[in-house]
């Protein structure tokens, strides 16, 4: 596969996703079709069961592209089309199977932020900035950051952030549970790699993917319908090997040995 803008590398059985767009790793259209396509990738690939996702250089993602919103004055389609192009990358972020951490190094601005609110947990240097700025540019967040920001800090919080384009350095985004850590830089990766392994190792990937759609999709649906998931997944489960083996190792005292199968 052929990207331009991304890289894809291996720690064990986390791959790192680098986004590598000077000077600011821009989420440009190009961008935006390089992520999805690497994304897609490690959907279908059996050896990665989690994944990091960060910037090369001082930027995480220093937001969408301008330059590109000139070409959208007075075309109502073409707006939409953008919008809906950064909406379906983070959709199809927070709908993977597999963890996905965000190793926020350093500006995530914007559709950075909005990236990386799609990410199902979030480390965050000390000095990195997040924010949503978009109002100062007459515009409002297109890629779900609307949505997800108030999910992530609740109401007010985000209505406070996204009219005022409050920016937050990674400290005060731990004090809003905006991340999950606010860490010295040169400790981002490797406490996101330690996160993202801890979430998986020793686990069952049957398991971890049935838990991640239960979570994911049920803040879109009725209790009713998200107890009607978890009863129907928590039912599969009980026709998987590693179910099985779980239980079983579990009663005889021992470390399960699972097949992800």
């Amino acid at each position: 596969m052929s990207l331009k803008t991304v890289s894809i590398s291996r720690e064990g059985a986390v791959s790192i996703v680098e986004v590598n767009h000077p000077p600011a790793n821009t989420l440009s259209s190009e961008t935006i079709a390089d992520l999805r396509k690497a994304f897609k990738q490690l959907a279908d690939d059996n050896e990665t069961q989690a994944i990091v996702v960060t910037g090369a250089g001082r930027f995480f993602i220093a937001g969408a592209d301008i330059k590109e919103f000139t070409d959208a004055f007075g075309d109502y389609e073409k707006a939409y089309g953008m919008a809906e192009a950064g909406q379906a990358l983070c959709d199809e972020i927070e709908q993977m199977k597999k963890p996905v951490v965000a190793a926020i190094n350093g500006a995530a601005l914007g559709g950075g932020l909005e990236l990386a609110m799609a990410c199902d947990l979030r480390i965050a240097a000390d000095d990195a900035i997040l924010g949503l700025p978009e109002l100062n540019l007459g515009l409002i967040p297109g890629f779900g950051g609307t949505q997800r920001l108030r999910n992530i800090v609740g109401t007010a919080k985000a209505v406070e952030m996204i009219l005022t384009s409050k920016q937050l350095n990674g400290k005060e985004a731990f004090e809003v549970g905006l991340v999950q850590a606010s860490v010295a830089k040169d400790e981002v990766i490797d406490t996101a790699l330690a996160l993202a392994k801890s979430l998986i190792e020793g686990r069952s990937m049957t398991s971890v993917t049935r838990a991640l759609e239960c979570i994911v999709k049920g803040e879109n649906e009725s209790l009713e319908h998200g107890l009607e998931r978890e009863r129907n997944r928590f039912a599969e489960l009980f026709l998987t090997e590693d179910a099985k083996e779980g239980v079983t190792a579990f009663i005889e005292k021992r470390k399960p040995k699972f097949k992800h199968k």
